[in-house]
C-alpha cells in the first residue's frame, strides 16, 4: 500500500509539475500612460439596449469612475436610451465625450439621434465630437450620399468636429465620404480581416498610413481598434485573454510613438452582444463586473492560473482516493488509474475556467448546463473502462475464477454419494431436432445422480412437442416431460412448473437453455463446488457451435465472448457476476430463500441471480466452456434478443434500486459499485450515446448557420476522449482475454456498436412501460429472414449525422472556426453505431456473408497474381473430348 500512496503523489507532483511548464507567460511593452480614447456603452446583463437595457445614472457614474484613471475620453455611439446621461456625468470625472448618433433605415429613430446628439454637443462643454452613425456604409443601411447630407446637418448645427465611423476600407474607397467630414474616423479592426494577434498591430498602421496618404491634411484617427479575449477563432485569428493584453500594449506602444490618435473598442465587456458572433461580448478591457481583464505592465500571466491549477489538483487527488479501497492494486495500475483521475481533474477546471471567463444568455446557460450534466455520465463510464483496463493488463490474476480441473477436486471425500442435480429444459416452439440433440448430450453426462425436466410450454402444434415427449420416454426415466398450456410469467412461469416436478432430493438445479448441448463433464467439475455450504450459485459461460454459418454469424460469436471473457470474469472478483440462466447450477436452497423464479421481468435468470446474491450467498464463474448453443439465425433476431436482455435488465434496475440502499441488503460495497457500473456502462451508455447524438443532430442548424459554435474544451473534446477510451478498451481487453483474431475481433467491435439503438429503445419502453411480452430468439434455423430492411432508423439517423457533419464543414468553410470542425468530427464518430448497424444489415443479405464466396475469392486471387496454377485443359489427341480433360483436371 505503500508504493501505491507514493504512486498518487508522485502522480499528483507531476500534474502540479506539468502546470508549472504549461503556466502561460507573454512579455509586452509596458504601458504607463493614459489611453486617450475609449469606447463605452453603459449597458450591463444580456438584455438589448434597444428592448429593456436602460442604464442609471448611479450606474453610469460608477463605469465612469472606474474608467476615469484609464483614459482621458470616451466615445459613444448613440444618443438616446438613457445614454444621454452620459455626457454631463462624464464632465464629473474631467472626461471629454464624442457623442455618437445612431443611424440606420428607421427614419424617425434617426431624427430623434440626431436631435439629441446636436442637443448634447451643444449643452455640454465636454463634447469633443460627434460621429453620425457607425459602420452605416458597411451595413448598407444609408446611401453614401444620404449619410453625407445628414453629416452636413449636423456640421451645420454644432461647433465641434464631425465624422461618421466606417472600416477603413470605406474610406478608401468613398473619397468624398471623407471630403465631407472634419477628420477620418476609420476602423481597423484585424481579428474580423484573418490577421493574428501577431500581425495586428502593422495591419492598424498600415491603414493609417494608407488613408493619410489618401487624405493629405485630414485628420485620420483610428476610431476602433481591438482585440477579443475570448471566443471562437476566425481563421487565422485567435481570440484570447493573452492576445488581447499583447495585441493592445503594442498597439498603443506603436500609436504613441508615431502619434497616432486612436480610441480602444472597448471599456467595458457587453454581454448583450452575443449576436455578433462568438467574439462579441468580450471586446473590453474592463469584464462585465468592472474589473481589469489584464495588466498594463509587467509579464502577460493568468491570474487565476494557480487557483485552477488547486481545483485540478483536489479534484484529480479526490477521485484518486478509492485507489486505496482496491484489494492489492500493483503500482502500474495505480498509476494508470491515477493519471486518468487527474485528466478529469484538469477538465473540471477547465470548465471552472470556461464558465467563469464567459457571459451567458438563457439558451446557451441552459445548454451548456445540459452538455455538462450528459457529460458527467459519459467520464463515469469512461473511468470504469480505464479501471477494467488497469486491472486486465497491470493488477493481479483473477483469484475466484473456476479453472477447470482445480474444481474437480472430490469435495465429498470419502462418500460414494453425489448432490442430486435437476436439470431443467424450457422449451418454446424450438425446432425438435436441435432440442433432441441437446436432450442426448445431457444424457451423455458423466455424473451419476441428475434428472431432466423437459417443459415445453405454450406450444400448441404437437409437431414441435410430441417427437421430444417420445425422445424422453426413449432415454428413460431420468428425463421428465411436460406440456404446459397456457403459461404465464414467460419463462420463468415454464420454469416454476419445472421446480413442481423436480426430485424431492434434488439440492442442485441444472439450466439450460434448449439449443445447448453440454459437455459430459459440467457436471462433474461444477457440482463440488456447492461443497462449500455458503455457494448458492455457479455460471459458466455461454458459448455457440454454428459460428462459421456466415460471417455475419462469426462476427456475433466474437462479440459475445467478450462479455463471458472479459466483463464477467472481473465481475466474479466482486462475487457480482451476471446470471444469464443457461449453464447455470443454483442451489435449491438459495432458490427458495429468494422465492423462486419471479415473472414480473423478461429477464428471469438476471433477476434471480441478483437476488441470491442480495440475500449473501457466493456464486462462482468459470470462463471454461461447458456447452455450446447457437446463435441467432439473422440480425433481426440478434437484435431482439439485445432488446429483451435491455429492457429486462431495465426492469430489474426499477425492481431492486431499493435494495442497493445502505442496510436494505447484504450487497458489499463493491457488489453495489460493480452491478451500478454495470448497468450504467451498458444501459447508460447506449442510451446516453443516442440521446447526445440526437441532440447534436438538434444543434446542428444553430451551429451552421445562428453562428454559434460548441466549446470544444469542455464538451466535444471529452466526447472524443471516451470514444477512444471505449477503442482501447474493447481492443485491448479483447488481444489480452478474448482467443479471437484480430478479423473477428474488429466484426465484433462492429457488432456490439450496431445494437446502440436497440438497447436505447429497450430502456425508453422501460421508462415508459412496466411489461413488454417476452420475445423468443429464433434459432436453429425455423426463422425466415424479415423482407424489411433492418437497421431503417439507423440508416436514417447515421446518414442525417454524417449530413449534418458535412453541412458544418461547408458552412465553416470561410471562417474555419476550429470548434465547428471538432463538431463535425463528432458527428461523424457518432455515426458509427448507426452506420454499423446498416453495415450489417447489408452485410446478411450479400454474397460476402457466405464463407464461400471468401474461399473463391481468395483462390481467384491467387490464381491472378501467380500463387496458384490455373486449371486449363489438356489436348491428348483429337479423338478424346475435351470435356473429359476438364472433368480428370478438375479431378
Amino acid at each position: 500500500m505503500r508504493a501505491v500512496v507514493a504512486v498518487l503523489l508522485f502522480v499528483t507532483a507531476a500534474h502540479a509539475g506539468l502546470w508549472g511548464l504549461l503556466q502561460g507567460k507573454q512579455e509586452a511593452p509596458d504601458f504607463r500612460g493614459t489611453l486617450p480614447s475609449v469606447s463605452y456603452a453603459p449597458f450591463e446583463g444580456t438584455a438589448h439596449p434597444d428592448v429593456d437595457n436602460i442604464p442609471s445614472a448611479e450606474k453610469i457614474r460608477a463605469d465612469l469612475k472606474k474608467l476615469a484613471p484609464l483614459t482621458r475620453a470616451i466615445r459613444l455611439y448613440s444618443s438616446t436610451g438613457g445614454v444621454e446621461l452620459v455626457p454631463p456625468i462624464a464632465a464629473e470625472f474631467g472626461l471629454k465625450v464624442t457623442v455618437g448618433a445612431w443611424i440606420d433605415k428607421n427614419t424617425d429613430r434617426n431624427e430623434r439621434e440626431i436631435d439629441a446628439a446636436i442637443s448634447l454637443a451643444r449643452r455640454n462643454s465636454n463634447v469633443i465630437g460627434v460621429v453620425v452613425g457607425n459602420e452605416t456604409i458597411y451595413r448598407g443601411e444609408q446611401k453614401v450620399e444620404d449619410l453625407i447630407e445628414l453629416i452636413k446637418r449636423v456640421k451645420k448645427s454644432v461647433n465641434v468636429p464631425v465624422t461618421t465611423g466606417e472600416i477603413w476600407n470605406i474610406w478608401r474607397d468613398n473619397p468624398q465620404l471623407g471630403y465631407s467630414v472634419d477628420f477620418i474616423a476609420a476602423h481597423v479592426l484585424p481579428y474580423w480581416e484573418n490577421f493574428t494577434d501577431k500581425q495586428a498591430v502593422d495591419q492598424a498602421v498600415s491603414m493609417f498610413q494608407l488613408l493619410r496618404d489618401q487624405f493629405p491634411g485630414k485628420r485620420i484617427v483610428i476610431a476602433e481598434f481591438g482585440w477579443p479575449s475570448a471566443g471562437y477563432n476566425l481563421r487565422n485569428a485567435e481570440p484570447g485573454p493573452f492576445e488581447q493584453a499583447s495585441v493592445l500594449r503594442n498597439f498603443v506602444t506603436r500609436a504613441e510613438a508615431i502619434g497616432m490618435d486612436y480610441n480602444i473598442v472597448e471599456a467595458i465587456d457587453q454581454p448583450w452582444k452575443f449576436f455578433e458572433g462568438g467574439v462579441g461580448p468580450y471586446w473590453g478591457i474592463l469584464d462585465a463586473a468592472r474589473e481589469p481583464k489584464f495588466a498594463w505592465t509587467g509579464p502577460i500571466v493568468n491570474e487565476n492560473y494557480w487557483n485552477l491549477a488547486i481545483i485540478a489538483l483536489l479534484v484529480g487527488v479526490l477521485i484518486s482516493l478509492p485507489i486505496l479501497r482496491l484489494t492489492e492494486p500493483t503500482v502500474m495500475q495505480a498509476l494508470m488509474l491515477s493519471t486518468a483521475a487527474n485528466g478529469v481533474g484538469a477538465w473540471v477546471s477547465t470548465v471552472f475556467a470556461y464558465w467563469a471567463g464567459h457571459y451567458f444568455v438563457f439558451g446557451s446557460a441552459l445548454a451548456l448546463t445540459l452538455g455538462l450534466i450528459l457529460l458527467v455520465p459519459l467520464v463515469l463510464i469512461a473511468m470504469a473502462r480505464i479501471e477494467e483496463i488497469a486491472a486486465i493488463a497491470f493488477g493481479r490474476n483473477p483469484r475466484r475464477l473456476l479453472v477447470q480441473g482445480q474444481s474437480a477436486e472430490p469435495a465429498l471425500a470419502g462418500t460414494e454419494t453425489f448432490p442430486k442435480v435437476s436439470i431443467h429444459v424450457p422449451a418454446y416452439f424450438e425446432p425438435p431436432e436441435m432440442l433432441k440433440q441437446t436432450l442426448d448430450a445431457v444424457a451423455r453426462l458423466d455424473y451419476p445422480n441428475f434428472e431432466c425436466v423437459v417443459i415445453i410450454n405454450n406450444t400448441p402444434d404437437p409437431e414441435f412437442w410430441q417427437p421430444i415427449q417420445d425422445h424422453c420416454r426413449a432415454l428413460g426415466e431420468r428425463f421428465k416431460f411436460i406440456n404446459a398450456e397456457k403459461v404465464e410469467g414467460f419463462k420463468a412461469g415454464a420454469l416454476r412448473i419445472a421446480m413442481d416436478r423436480t426430485a424431492a432430493d434434488a439440492e442442485i438445479i441444472g439450466i439450460i437453455d434448449a439449443d445447448y448441448v453440454v459437455q459430459p463433464d459440467w457436471l462433474k467439475d461444477l457440482v463440488p463446488v456447492f461443497a462449500d455450504p455458503r455457494v448458492g450459485l455457479v455460471q459458466a459461460p455461454q458459448d455457440h457451435r454454428d459460428g462459421e454459418r456466415s460471417l455475419m454469424h462469426y462476427i456475433m460469436n466474437g462479440e459475445y465472448a467478450g462479455f463471458f471473457d472479459i466483463g464477467m470474469v472481473q465481475r466474479n472478483e466482486a462475487n457480482a457476476i451476471i446470471v444469464h440462466g443457461t449453464m447455470c447450477l443454483i442451489r435449491r436452497a438459495a432458490m427458495d430463500m429468494v422465492g423462486g423464479w419471479a415473472g414480473d421481468t423478461i429477464c428471469e435468470d438476471t433477476d434471480l441471480g441478483l437476488a441470491i446474491i442480495e440475500h449473501g450467498w457466493l456464486t462462482h464463474y468459470t470462463n471454461h466452456r461447458y456447452g455450446h448453443g447457437l446463435l441467432p439465425d439473422t440480425y433481426e433476431a440478434f437484435k431482439k434478443q439485445r432488446h429483451r436482455w435491455a429492457y429486462g435488465g431495465f426492469q430489474i434496475v426499477k425492481k431492486h434500486w431499493r435494495r442497493f440502499l445502505p442496510g436494505a441488503s447484504r450487497l458489499s460495497p463493491d457488489q453495489r459499485r460493480e452491478f451500478a457500473l454495470g448497468w450504467l456502462n451498458w444501459l447508460g451508455a447506449e442510451s446516453l450515446g443516442v440521446l447526445v447524438a440526437i441532440l447534436n443532430l438538434i444543434w446542428v442548424p444553430i451551429v451552421a448557420f445562428a453562428d454559434i459554435a460548441i466549446p470544444d474544451k469542455i464538451l466535444t473534446l471529452p466526447i472524443i476522449a471516451a470514444f477512444v477510451v471505449s477503442l482501447v478498451h474493447f481492443m485491448a481487453l479483447y488481444r489480452l482475454r478474448v482467443p479471437v483474431k484480430w478479423g473477428q475481433m474488429l466484426g465484433a467491435m462492429v457488432a456490439a456498436m450496431s445494437v446502440q439503438w436497440t438497447v436505447s429503445r429497450a430502456v425508453a419502453n422501460g421508462l415508459i412501460t412496466e411489461h413488454l411480452p417476452f420475445a423468443r430468439t429464433s434459432k436453429g434455423g425455423l426463422s425466415r429472414m424479415s423482407i424489411e430492411f433492418q437497421a431503417f432508423w439507423e440508416a436514417v439517423i447515421g446518414t442525417l449525422l454524417l449530413v449534418g457533419a458535412a453541412v458544418l464543414v461547408v458552412t465553416n468553410n470561410y471562417k474555419e472556426v476550429r470548434e465547428i470542425y471538432v463538431f463535425a468530427g463528432v458527428l461523424v464518430l457518432e455515426s458509427l453505431p448507426f452506420l454499423s448497424a446498416v453495415a450489417l444489415a447489408i452485410l446478411e443479405n450479400s454474397r460476402v456473408n457466405a464463407f464461400s464466396f471468401w474461399r473463391s475469392s481468395a483462390v481467384r486471387t491467387a490464381e491472378l497474381i501467380g500463387l496458384r496454377p490455373v486449371a486449363m485443359p489438356t489436348v491428348v489427341g483429337s479423338s478424346q473430348p475435351v470435356t473429359s480433360d476438364i472433368h480428370r483436371e478438375a479431378s
